[in-house]
């Protein structure tokens, strides 16, 4: 008879053997997430004359849009006005008339570095495993591609204090319910948070014949787009009540009330100021998050401020191979943006895996840290390791009317740009010559500094 160790052996050896049976697909850039952003650098990277896979977990390509069913998409990029589902449309059509292999309805469960493959010639090449419902299937990769999006903030991760009833949803989920499974969340409304979905879902609610009763914003500002404010909530004639947040969820089975309360400029709720407003349904709309539990599980080092990878002009990772794009890197607030960023990271990648571009490999002699400061929220790429015309992307903190952004060097200033106003809800772009980069490292400092510097009224 044999023994437990015995026994435990001849699982160890199945086990083995079966990972080692595992089939196995070697590609020049593994695309993970088959969205806007996936799409675009799977695209990107095949005109580069690369050898592309996408893996994506949905059954569909087009990722979040395919229940954005609201105009607004393609005004830069395509130049008209389309809806989530066309915009989605056009690039999966431009996938499907390639040879880009596709991965659908697969779940990505690792990316481990530095496998050795015969065809990966002098790149070391990254092994992505998958499970599908077909089983498991590993791809390598030279290149690989992060792209998996972003995440709602869920009550959990705010605290609202209260019973636990059904009716609280995240705006992204009552969208889904809505516009893809034709489910009605409820009856009467009340929406925390006044980001971009959470307007266009109070519009969605109120065709539907959802009585929305409110949104509630914690910030004294909007923190949606201008046009989403005047779109959705001013002609429905949808109330906003800034400075003021949801502080206790009431219901047993079901949602009956929230209680909301104004804040201080501290952001904590004032004593007396409750007030109890009836409702069947909580729709939250309170930020995203980055979906990067598989980025840090490869060792890609994340920003404390995007809570997305720390990468450099080419959209590269610490990790040598690995790029990131789209709202897995940076939250962004229109697809169209996603569209052109992903667009230099699918390139980037195409270039590294094939080896014929120096400019995506880290460069001697620059390594700069890029680091945000005044009301600048962060600065994106975060290392500078080449020595060229870079577009800075960041957000600021707070709305102001007048201010400057400013590139420092220890206390020099080496570039300072007009006079404008910024707002949190827009993600700003800002070109950083070459020549400020050079002076940098003709000083020897190894940090950069983007300051947003508001210009006080006299």
């Amino acid at each position: 008879m044999a023994t437990d160790i015995e026994m435990g052996a001849g699982r160890d050896a199945a086990n083995a053997a079966a990972v080692g049976a595992v089939p196995t697909q070697a590609f020049d850039v593994v695309v993970i997430g088959g969205g806007p952003a996936g799409m675009a650098a799977a695209l990107a990277a095949h005109k580069a004359g690369a050898h592309v896979a996408i893996v994506e977990r949905e059954r569909h390509l087009g990722g979040i849009l395919r229940q954005c069913i609201h105009p607004g998409f393609g005004l830069s990029h395509f130049k008209q006005e389309l809806t989530g589902p066309e915009y989605a449309q056009r690039f999966i059509d431009q996938v499907r008339a390639t040879n880009i292999a596709l991965f659908l309805d697969s779940m990505v469960i690792g990316i481990d570095g530095n496998s050795e493959t015969p065809d990966a010639g002098d790149a070391e090449a990254h092994t992505v495993t998958l499970m599908s419902p077909a089983g498991m299937l590993q791809l390598t990769g030279r290149a690989v591609v992060l792209a998996m999006g972003c995440r709602e903030r869920t009550r959990s991760e705010i605290k609202i204090p209260g019973s636990r009833p059904a009716g609280v949803f995240t705006a992204g989920l009552a969208q889904r319910y809505i516009n893809i499974e034709n489910l009605k969340p409820g009856s009467r409304a009340v929406i925390l948070g006044s980001g971009d979905i959470g307007l266009i879902m109070a519009r969605r609610c109120t065709l539907e014949g959802i009585s929305v009763e409110g949104v509630y914003e914690l910030m004294p500002y909007a923190n949606g787009l201008r046009r989403n404010v005047k779109n959705c909530l001013d002609d429905f004639g949808i109330p906003l009540h800034l400075s003021t947040t949801v502080t206790r969820v009431i219901g047993h089975d079901r949602v009956e009330a929230v209680e909301v309360s104004q804040v201080d400029e501290h952001l904590a709720p004032i004593a007396g100021t409750e007030r109890i407003v009836p409702c069947d349904t909580l729709l939250l709309s309170v930020g995203l998050i980055p979906e990067n539990e598989l980025s840090v599980a490869a060792g890609v080092e994340l920003d404390p401020r995007t809570r997305g990878a720390v990468v450099d002009q080419s959209l590269q990772t610490g990790v040598p191979g690995i790029f990131a794009c789209g709202n897995v890197l940076h939250v962004h607030d229109l697809a169209d943006n996603v569209t052109t960023e992903s667009e230099r990271a699918g390139a980037a990648a195409a270039a590294w895996a094939l080896g014929g571009s120096a400019d995506v490999k880290t460069g001697p002699g620059c390594q700069l840290t890029v680091s945000p400061a005044g009301i600048a929220g962060y600065a994106l790429p975060g290392r500078i390791t080449t020595v060229g015309l870079t577009k800075l992307n960041f957000r600021v903190r707070r709305p102001v009317d007048a201010a400057r952004v400013r590139i420092l060097a220890g206390r020099e200033e080496l570039f300072a740009g007009k006079v404008r106003a910024f707002k949190p809800s827009v993600m700003e772009s800002f070109p950083l010559p070459a020549k400020v980069i050079q002076h940098a490292l003709d000083l020897g400092v190894s940090e950069l500094v983007l300051s947003v510097d508001p210009i006080e009224e006299a």
